[in-house]
């Protein structure tokens, strides 16, 4: 993931002389991030509920779960770079 410099303003290069109506239209995701987020989440929730069925508690299956997101975001950030 890439972040744009700042001016000493505070302003992107581009929010400087961009009105709210212009024409330039820009994702806020890519088609990578969007993969990789969405693999994440899908692992994670997976994960939660297959642990929610062994264990019964809540506390540990949202643990595993997010556990289990961060893990596959990590993964496939590598994987796909």
């Amino acid at each position: 993931m890439t972040l744009r410099r700042r001016e000493p303003d505070g302003k992107t290069n581009d929010a400087k002389s961009q009105l709210s109506g212009s024409d330039s239209r820009q994702a806020m995701l890519n088609v990578r991030d969007a993969l990789i987020l969405l693999g994440g989440l899908v692992a994670g929730i997976g994960t939660g509920i297959l642990t929610f069925f062994v264990v019964h508690n809540l506390p540990e299956a949202v643990l595993a779960g997010a556990s289990a997101c961060a893990a596959t975001i990590r993964f496939l950030d590598t994987l796909i770079a």
